[in-house]
């Protein structure tokens, strides 16, 4: 993969979860599904994508997955490729990416990861450039925070290398933005369980096997919509970003 470009990863938007603390707001629409600004808020993902370079996306969805498929296929994204694949059963963050992948027939030669309820103004292409080492088979994008409390944070070494996740405490630290990139040869080194988490499950043992995973951290604009507060906030943070969506 080329250091600087985007064109030859496949994006996949995890927008299965059931969003427990917000779901009384929009019951009926999927959490990533709910308007911010003017349009769902998984559209501005897609536009955000679009913008980094991506050219191809997958929706990994599973509540309300109908409500998803529809509104892309009428409203499509100029410039971007969507696919919607819907999941059978709850298959967790890891077995949403593996389903997407497996359903989807795409054959990147890199699979960037990402949740759809929430978005960091990265650049894209920067975090990924650890890539182009041939030693580095994925990269964690983290957001570097003065109170990092509600989140759990990531372990480095001086030269980036992950060394694990660590529980939610208070202080500033380098939270999880829940953007991966991995290359695709890794992604059939992922746990055979169902479901299967991230955070518990696939980086665990891609590190005790001996795979190499970076940490890109940024300090950019980061927001998830998986409570009421930050869920208020949503459409001033969008309008505050917007050239970056649409400039």
């Amino acid at each position: 993969m080329q250091p600087s470009t985007l064109a030859n990863t496949v994006a996949v938007i995890l927008a299965g979860g059931l969003g427990t603390r917000i779901r009384h707001l929009h019951p009926d629409v999927p959490k990533p599904m709910i308007p911010v600004a003017g349009r769902p808020f998984l559209e501005w993902v897609l536009h955000f994508l679009r913008r980094q370079g991506i050219g191809t996306a997958v929706i990994s969805s599973g509540h309300l997955a109908e409500v998803v498929e529809r509104h892309f296929a009428a409203h499509p994204v100029p410039g971007l490729t969507v696919q919607c694949v819907a999941e059978p059963t709850p298959l967790g963050t890891g077995g949403g990416l593996l389903h997407a992948v497996a359903t989807s027939g795409l054959k990147p030669e890199s699979w960037l990861v990402l949740n759809g309820d929430s978005m960091v103004f990265a650049d894209l292409p920067l975090a990924a450039k650890p890539l182009a080492t041939p030693a580095v088979q994925g990269v964690v994008v983290g957001v570097a925070m003065d109170d990092a409390s509600r989140y759990g944070t990531l372990r480095f070494d001086a030269e980036g290398r992950l060394q694990s996740f660590e529980e939610k405490r208070p202080g500033a630290g380098v939270i999880n933005a829940g953007i991966y990139f991995f290359k695709a040869p890794v992604v059939a080194r992922f746990p055979a369980a169902r479901p299967l988490s991230f955070e518990k499950d696939v980086f665990p043992r891609l590190l005790a096997d001996g795979i190499r995973l970076d940490v890109s951290a940024t300090t950019a604009p980061f927001l998830d919509i998986g409570t009421p507060e930050s869920l208020a906030q949503a459409g001033e943070f969008i309008r505050a970003n917007e050239k970056a969506l649409t400039g």
